[in-house]
C-alpha cells in the first residue's frame, strides 16, 4: 500500500511515521525548500506525547522540550485555582517547533521528502489516486493525505470554498530570546483585561518563550515590539513587570505577529482516497493551546484505522465519522473559553477543555 502525504509539518510528519507503522509506502511532498516551521514553541499534551511514544520519537521529544504546567494568573500575580481538577489537567510539555519538525523529518528519513515540489491537483480512481506536482510529475497511491495547513491545496479540491477566515480582531506576537540577564523566577501565564491574556515559559536550554495575545483588538499600529508592548499593560499592574521587560528587550526581527486565521466546519473530510488532517481540516484559534496535539491525534487515528483494514474508502470514512462530532465539542468548548466574560471563568472553562480532551478519546468502530 503507498501514501502520498502532502505537507513536512509537524502534523504531516506524524501522519507519515503513523502510516509507515501501518505497513504503507509513504512519500511526502513539501512545497517549500527546506523543512521548517512558523511560530516559536508549541505545547503538546499527554495525549500527544502516548502518540510520540508509540512512534518511537517520544524519548528524543523529551530533550528538546520541558515539562511545564498551564496555571492562569490575574494581573496581580494572583494564582486562579480551577477547583474540581487535578494536576494532570495542566500537564503539557512545551516544545521547540523547529527542532521538532527537524526530529520527526529524521525519524520519517529524508529520502522520503521531496522538497519545494508542491501539490496542484488530484484525480480520484476507484482503486487509486493520481497526485499531481508543481513539477510537472505525478504520483499514484491508494490514499492522499491533505496535511498542508491552514491555507491547504488538497482541502480546496476536495471541499471547495472552504479559504481560511480572519478570526477577527485576534492577533497574537510571540518570541524566543536568549538569556538576557532579565530574572525569571517561574513560568507565568497571565490573564488581563480587554480581551489579553500572555506571559512567558523557560525552555529547555535556558532561553524565554513569550507570548501575548488579544481578543476583539483594535488594527495594530507601530511597530510589532510597541504593538506588544501595549497589550501587556493589560496584563502587569506594574509597568515594569517581568513580561514588559522581556518584550522591551527583544529585538525587532525576533518577534512573530499572526493575525489568528480559523477554517470553518467542514462539512466533510474525506472522499473515498482522500483525506484531510491537522490544521487542513480544523485549524482553531490558538488560546486553546491544542492544534498540534489535536492534529497528532489525527494522525495516530488514520494510522490505526489504515492498519486494520485493506479497505481504504472503509478506513476513512471511519475516520471522518470519529472526527466530525469531536471536533463540534472541540468547538463547543473552545467558544466557551473565548467568551468567557472573567480571568476566573477563562480559566475554569480552560482546564474543563483539557481534561475533556484528555480523558475522552477518538471514538470509532472497534475501538
Amino acid at each position: 500500500m503507498r501514501a502520498v502525504v502532502i505537507g513536512a509539518g509537524i502534523v504531516g510528519l506524524t501522519t507519515s511515521l503513523a502510516l509507515r507503522q501501518a505497513g504503507f509506502e509513504v512519500v511526502v511532498y513539501e512545497q517549500a525548500p527546506a523543512i521548517r516551521a512558523a511560530g516559536a514553541s508549541l505545547g503538546l499534551w499527554a495525549n500527544a506525547l502516548a502518540v510520540l511514544d508509540d512512534l518511537s520519537v517520544g524519548e528524543e521529544l523529551r530533550c528538546i522540550g520541558v515539562p511545564t504546567e498551564m496555571y492562569f494568573h490575574d494581573p496581580a500575580g494572583r494564582l486562579l485555582d480551577s477547583p474540581g481538577f487535578g494536576v494532570e489537567d495542566h500537564q503539557y510539555l512545551l516544545a521547540h517547533r523547529a527542532k521538532l519538525n527537524e526530529l520527526l523529518a529524521d525519524a520519517v528519513g529524508r529520502d522520503r521528502i521531496r522538497l519545494a515540489t508542491g501539490f496542484r491537483a488530484y484525480d480520484e480512481h476507484e482503486d487509486h489516486v493520481t497526485v499531481h506536482l508543481s513539477d510537472g510529475s505525478r504520483a499514484d497511491a491508494d490514499v492522499l493525505v491533505g496535511a498542508d495547513g491552514a491555507y491547504s491545496a488538497v482541502r480546496a479540491q476536495l471541499v471547495p470554498g472552504t479559504p481560511a477566515e480572519e478570526h477577527a480582531g485576534h492577533h497574537a506576537w510571540r518570541a524566543v530570546i536568549p538569556a538576557t540577564g532579565i530574572a525569571v523566577p517561574e513560568n507565568r501565564l497571565i490573564l488581563g483585561t480587554n480581551g489579553c491574556r500572555g506571559g512567558y515559559v523557560r525552555t529547555h536550554d535556558g532561553r524565554t518563550y513569550w507570548l501575548v495575545n488579544q481578543f476583539k483588538s483594535p488594527p495594530p499600529t507601530g511597530t510589532l515590539k510597541q504593538q506588544a508592548l501595549a497589550r501587556v499593560g493589560y496584563l502587569e499592574e506594574e509597568r515594569d513587570g517581568i513580561l514588559a521587560q522581556l518584550v522591551a528587550a527583544t529585538p525587532e526581527d525576533l518577534i512573530l505577529h499572526n493575525q489568528v486565521m480559523l477554517v470553518p466546519p467542514l462539512p466533510h473530510w474525506v472522499s473515498a482516497r482522500v483525506v484531510l488532517a491537522g490544521d487542513a481540516a480544523h485549524a482553531m484559534s490558538p488560546h486553546i493551546t491544542a492544534g498540534a496535539t489535536l492534529g497528532i491525534e489525527d494522525a495516530a487515528l488514520l494510522g490505526r484505522l489504515l492498519a486494520s483494514t485493506d479497505d481504504v474508502p472503509a478506513a476513512l470514512a471511519a475516520y471522518q465519522a470519529a472526527q466530525l462530532p469531536r471536533y463540534e465539542q472541540v468547538a463547543r468548548l473552545s467558544a466557551a473559553v473565548e467568551e468567557a466574560s472573567t480571568p476566573q471563568e477563562f480559566a475554569q472553562n480552560y482546564v474543563a477543555f483539557t481534561h475533556w480532551m484528555l480523558t475522552e478519546r477518538p471514538q470509532y468502530p472497534g475501538a
